[in-house]
């Protein structure tokens, strides 16, 4: 049974009538200023920081919440976990539900991150005698102004001081000022260990099934099924739901059930689940492509075209929103690096993905303009300090283009080398020193890549088929790109005596496995 089901069930409220905005509208009515800071704080990662910030009562966060599905009369869950995280329990009433209820239903649909969680339960046991310890301590990392327990830890975590993997500095202050809170991220450790990586509810077929037991949501099934797996468990999740369907018949699982079942699950396996990059917001995210072609002191660049139609079906096809940018100047590549890293989708996003196909040098790319602009000033601007709405998200970057001395072309096939001079630059030394970027080189420092007038690059070409080949069977991102250099290493010039090696660099913390589509990649 739903959540909404489980508190209608056992509520007779006499305001059953009343619309779920009318009963929204009494909620922020009984909460106070300090109230809708609290749900503000919660709600980071739900909406982004710009519409957080703007919002000056409960009823802005409501909006934004409804207007981005996060938020439903039909799924009340996170507002009813909003309210038990800041105590209003007496609010839940509203919502035909009960502190206890709530509490039964955490562990399977928490919305607000532990992370964040963590945070405002440390924030709500400092006292104004340890925050002063507290600012006095981080004099030289934070503004010299008035900040609150809440605002202190939102600065720490938004400049990347803090995150959900980092919490050195945040456990410094702790010891030395309340060291009776590091209980809490002793907590927090434990319960991020045994967190459990489950797929999105999928709204569609979620249905509630009544019996003689308390039977739960088909969702919750899919949950339970995903955590019993070792491995891909997308592709047995998969096939169980395939087996239910055949049966006619959902498989009654009661609540007792599934809290004994999670209790038997594998740490370890609990653990490697937990250590893959979250896919499941309201967007996978962007993905642009620079496709230079013309240039002003350099040859064309033909097969470019076939490249970036390639790169734009197939990461359209993973649910990338897809921006082509043709022969980029160096100020324009610069509008559109501002642009993108300003822009306002990322904190609704999983990833980021930046294509560059042009002529190169080591560590560099050459604009339409004849520029030479270094990976790792484009790499730079997404930052978590530069680009707040990608922290803690992966960033892929993949560079097709010439990283060392031009060779001679043989028949139809050409390098995308400029200024053969030699630098010792590495592909690591182009990585922006945090974590979550990866760098995909088309070739090894100091060599040329190859690419055909006709058919594209050796390295896109390949990169785009084992995308569509591999992510289908669940792989990550480092296995396939493994496999692209494999290909690409195995690939000889018509002349036979051209060799190309690709070469991955990168500070991933987790897997990178992007959901499988659910419908074919479509040739337009």
């Amino acid at each position: 049974m739903t959540f909404r089901h489980q508190c209608l069930a056992s509520s007779s409220d006499k305001n059953g009538e009343m619309s779920f905005r009318e009963k929204l509208l009494i909620i922020d009515s009984d909460l106070g200023d300090y109230d809708v800071k609290r749900i503000k704080f919660l709600c980071q990662g739900l909406v982004s920081h710009k519409k957080l910030e703007k919002s000056s009562s409960a009823l802005d966060i409501f909006d934004h919440l409804l207007a981005e599905e996060q938020l439903s009369e039909e799924e009340p869950f996170l507002l009813a976990e909003l309210l038990y995280l800041i105590k209003q329990n007496s609010l839940l009433r509203h919502l035909h539900c009960t502190k206890e209820r709530v509490e039964s239903f955490l562990p399977t649909r928490r919305r607000v991150s532990l992370f964040i969680k963590l945070l405002y339960e440390v924030s709500e046991g400092i006292d104004s005698e340890s925050l002063k310890a507290m600012t006095f301590l981080l004099r030289d990392q934070i503004p010299n102004t008035s900040m609150t327990s809440l605002s202190l830890l939102a600065y720490l975590e938004k400049q990347a001081l803090i995150d959900e993997d980092n919490l050195t500095l945040l456990e410094n202050l702790i010891k030395k000022t309340v060291p009776s809170l590091m209980r809490k991220i002793e907590d927090y450790k434990r319960e991020k260990a045994a967190q459990v990586v489950t797929p999105p509810v999928d709204k569609e077929t979620e249905s509630l099934h009544q019996g003689e037991k308390e039977l739960i949501s088909s969702s919750d099934i899919k949950q339970l099924c995903g955590a019993l797996q070792e491995g891909s468990w997308q592709n047995e999740q998969a096939r169980s739901n395939g087996d239910r369907a055949m049966n006619g018949a959902p498989t009654p699982v009661s609540m007792e059930m599934l809290g004994a079942s999670a209790n038997t699950l594998n740490s370890e396996t609990s653990t490697k689940e937990a250590a893959v990059y979250r896919m499941d917001r309201k967007h996978r995210g962007h993905c642009i492509i620079v496709n230079n072609y013309k240039f002003s002191s350099l040859g064309e660049r033909a097969g470019t075209h076939k490249d970036a139609e390639c790169l734009r079906l197939v990461f359209h096809w993973l649910g990338f929103k897809v921006h082509t940018y043709d022969d980029v100047t160096k100020v324009r590549m610069e509008e559109v690096l501002q642009e993108q890293k300003s822009h306002p989708g990322h904190a609704d996003g999983d990833c980021f993905v930046f294509c560059v196909l042009s002529h190169g040098k080591p560590g560099a790319v050459c604009s339409s303009d004849g520029a030479l602009i270094p990976i790792r000033e484009i790499m730079s601007h997404f930052t978590a300090q530069q680009c707040p709405g990608l922290a803690h998200k992966p960033k892929l970057f993949f560079i097709q283009a010439c990283q060392g001395i031009k060779e001679q072309p043989f028949m139809s096939i050409e390098t995308d080398a400029v200024n053969p001079e030699h630098m010792s630059l590495l592909p690591k030394d182009s990585i922006p020193v945090e974590a979550d970027f990866l760098l995909g080189l088309a070739t090894v420092p100091g060599y040329v890549s190859f690419r055909h007038q006709k058919e594209g690059s050796w390295y896109i070409q390949s990169l785009c088929n084992h995308l569509k080949k591999l992510v289908p069977r669940h792989e990550d991102i480092l296995s396939i790109l493994t496999a692209v250099n494999d290909d690409v290493s195995r690939r000889t010039s018509p002349s036979g005596t051209k060799k190309q090696m690709p070469q991955p660099a990168f500070t991933l913390r987790k897997k990178l496995v992007f959901p499988v589509p659910q419908g074919a990649l479509v040739i337009e």
